[in-house]
């Protein structure tokens, strides 16, 4: 096996240009900062990443190193990717006008090489006041049923918090599975919630164990809100994403914050669920592990730069776990099964296009990612632009039909979030307007179940100009899971 590179480090192509190499520099430095790297890893993290800059920034050290780097494994690459368009062409209008790229990613038939990935990961159990009786009750017993699952090579570890954190299970490979069992059985609630604690203990367990050879991920369980350290979570989570830490989470009840779940999440490409129900707790932590069994690829992330003149409105991973992405560089998409697509959908604003412009470029950058397992080589990295040629007529043929669904799925999960907007701004009529349509949408396409619960909400909004905190979270992941292609496993 290749070892790694200097340009492995900084997750591109051997290709790059120094403009390149520059500004991937940047966009790593800026979470890389000595301050916040302090634990055993971080700190060598950065002094590679550092290393790899100093010399790939500069001209004459890159074109030595260049000709001493071993020739590159010629494989074809492990991941294809297809990229369709709302349109074959643009055309040049006195007003902004929307693109809209739908990018799938495959994995290619390699399987027989590789075995089923070997998981390191941590279950970051919330014990606080709020958990105690059924929640907490039900919480052990799916935490024993999933170490039940595990394969003998797995690493596990479990952590508890409250206002403080405790290991419960030390990370490694654990054969005494009546100890574990004893010591998740004896966990009571008490105390308030501080998610940064849990985190921290979490991403410090696997850490320990942490390569390239493992699916790295933490499962974070909660019901409450956490006060006064989101700054210090967001900052860990940065640093869980450089070390291909994913961080997922499961929030029981209505009383969680799950704005900001979901941005945690989704800068590590890990999913956000709503448990509204403690019997759907099992469910929904074994199919993540399942799902993280079938992992293909890890750490796949695309790092890209956007002309002037064109924004990134929204991004949104549709399969195989539907979630709203960061619109700003890097994109985390997290997994790439091996037994299923990756989907994505972009939303490009173009304000204008320049009048001598033959083709417009909507974002080009890198699309790196890193397979788990004995290929002779790991890393890999590819360039990938999206952009259209611009024509002197409307193109009048249709957009693909998958283009068409996704975005007839898309709406019903922007129009609860314009709604919630609504709410936000005092216009409570406006707000149950949209509900009501929502409902009517979802009626129409036999989400009948849904739909009553848009009309409970509508009500309770009447009466009370606010959400109810557990009938919003219903509506939002409700609409969120039929963003999933019909038959998928979330909307069981």
């Amino acid at each position: 096996m290749n070892s790694e590179t200097f340009y492995d480090r900084l997750g591109l192509p051997r290709d790059a240009t120094i403009e390149e190499v520059r500004h991937a520099y940047r966009e790593m430095a800026r979470r890389l900062h000595p301050d916040k790297n302090v634990k055993p890893g971080e700190t060598e993290l950065f002094i590679g990443v550092q290393e790899a800059y100093d010399i790939l920034a500069d001209a004459n050290k890159k074109s030595d190193y260049d000709r001493k780097l071993p020739a590159e494994p010629q494989i074809r690459a492990p991941i294809e990717k297809n990229i369709l368009y709302s349109c074959n062409s643009l055309v040049k209008l006195p007003e902004p006008q929307l693109v809209y790229a739908l990018i799938n990613f495959t994995a290619r038939n390699i399987e027989g090489v590789l075995p089923t990935p070997q998981l390191n990961i941590c279950l970051v159990l919330d014990c606080s006041t709020s958990m105690q009786g059924l929640r907490l009750d039900t919480v052990k017993q799916t935490a024993i049923e999933l170490i039940r699952q595990l394969h003998f090579d797995d690493i596990v570890s479990v952590v508890t918090f409250s206002d403080k954190a405790e290991v419960i299970v030390p990370a490694g490979s654990h054969s005494n599975q009546a100890e574990i069992e004893t010591r998740i059985q004896l966990l009571h609630a008490g105390g308030g919630t501080e998610i940064f604690k849990g985190l921290e203990a979490g991403y410090d367990q696997v850490l320990q164990y942490r390569t390239r050879r493992h699916v790295n991920h933490i499962i974070l369980i909660t019901d409450g809100r956490t006060y006064g350290d989101e700054e210090d979570c967001l900052n860990l989570v940065d640093q869980a994403t450089l070390q291909g830490i994913g961080i997922s989470a499961l929030g029981i009840g209505g009383q969680w914050n799950d704005a900001f779940l979901d941005l945690i999440t989704s800068r590590t490409g890990g999913s956000c669920k709503f448990v509204s129900h403690t019997d759907d707790l099992s469910r929904f932590l074994l199919n993540k592990i399942a799902g993280l069994n079938r992992s293909f690829a890890e750490q796949a992330t695309i790092n890209f730069q956007i002309p002037e003149g064109i924004s990134l409105n929204f991004a949104f991973r549709i399969n195989p776990e539907a979630s709203p992405l960061t619109t700003t560089s890097p994109l985390i998409l997290g997994s790439i099964p091996r037994d299923s697509t990756q989907t994505l959908l972009l939303e490009f604003q173009l304000s204008s296009i320049p009048a001598s412009a033959t083709h417009v470029t909507l974002a080009k950058g890198f699309f790196s990612y890193e397979i788990p397992g004995q290929l002779e080589r790991q890393n890999f990295s590819e360039r990938i632009e999206l952009w259209r040629p611009v024509s002197k007529e409307f193109d009048n043929t249709h957009p693909p039909s998958s283009i068409i669904q996704a975005l007839a799925r898309i709406s019903l999960y922007r129009m609860q979030e314009r709604a919630r907007n609504d709410l936000q701004q005092g216009r409570v009529n406006e707000a149950t307007q949209r509900l009501q349509n929502l409902a009517t949408h979802l009626l129409a396409h036999g989400n009948n179940e849904l739909a009553r619960s848009v009309l409970s909400e509508v009500v309770h909004i009447q009466q009370t100009h606010v959400f109810s905190e557990e009938g919003e979270k219903r509506i939002k992941y409700g609409t969120r899971a039929l963003l999933l292609p019909a038959g998928s496993e979330e909307k069981r």
